[in-house]
């Protein structure tokens, strides 16, 4: 059952992320109709399939790279349905569903084997820690899209040669706000994230902080943010300087995430 769960998440999420690009340059709304339908649906078998396994293995599955990966793609699609939700903001779509096919497309070609949970993971903090860690990540996977959709609007609307995408993205203010939204959210629920993950360490290996390389890259990226909101908020940085930032936030996520799994390994690598 689980298998098929996760080909059906799979299938759905790479015609979602199809349909929301032919939508964004046709505007067919049968399109749309289809891509918002096999998001949606692609969530709910993303979030049966979590459980599933984790019925099977009988602990949350949250331990192995091909895990986490399956987890990234449900909290991407989550904190994009929440925002279409909320914002009726629906090209956002063709930016942020390739992103939850990538993740879940990678995750195909990990190893989905089960394995016995490490003792320093057989924690409640487990669920907590990494939940909210991915949730954060979410939200800046969903602030680097803004980004990179307003620095294309911005471009149509100096250059004055308004391409096909020119109507279907907002005003440049609202993206800009819905940015800002979005990365508050993230970088609160990240310091969440550390702080919990500090308590649990505590409780695991006797030490809050011990500079392992992915306790560093998380403390790197929440500065990153911590200066996004401060330049902002203090300094009056908007528009066009912090969706820049914005993509370098989720360059150092994507980083702290993988790439010290690979690069720098220590406690936290995955499997």
């Amino acid at each position: 059952m689980y298998i098929v769960l996760f080909i059906g998440v799979l299938i759905a999420y790479i015609i979602s992320a199809v349909c929301f690009i032919i939508w964004a340059l046709n505007k067919k709304q049968i399109v749309l109709q289809a891509a918002l339908f096999c998001a949606i649906f692609g969530f709910l078998a993303n979030t049966l399939s979590l459980l599933v396994r984790a019925i099977i293995s009988g602990f949350p599955p949250m331990s192995n790279l091909y895990e986490s990966m399956v987890l990234f793609a449900w909290a991407i699609v989550l904190i994009f349905l929440l925002l279409e939700y909320k914002y009726k903001f629906r090209i956002i779509g063709a930016f942020i569903m390739p992103l939850a096919s990538a993740s879940i497309l990678y995750a195909s070609f990990l190893d989905s084997t089960i394995r016995p949970l490490l003792p320093a993971l057989q924690s409640y903090w487990l669920v907590i820690h990494v939940m909210v860690c991915f949730l954060s990540y979410a939200c800046f996977a969903c602030a680097f899209s803004l980004g990179v959709m307003f620095l294309l609007q911005e471009r149509q609307v100096k250059s004055k040669h308004t391409g096909m995408l020119f109507e279907r993205l907002p005003a440049l203010d609202v993206m800009d706000k819905i940015n800002y939204n979005t990365i508050l959210i993230g970088f609160i629920l990240l310091t969440i994230g550390i702080i919990t993950g500090s308590v649990w360490a505590q409780q695991a290996w006797g030490s809050w902080w011990s500079w392992d390389p992915k306790e560093t890259w998380s403390l790197i990226t929440w500065f990153i943010y911590a200066a996004h909101l401060h330049a902002r908020l203090n300094s009056g940085w908007q528009g066009k300087k912090t969706a820049v930032l914005s993509i370098i936030g989720f360059l150092a996520v994507l980083f702290t995430y993988l790439g010290v799994s690979f690069l720098l390994p220590g406690l936290h690598s995955y499997l």
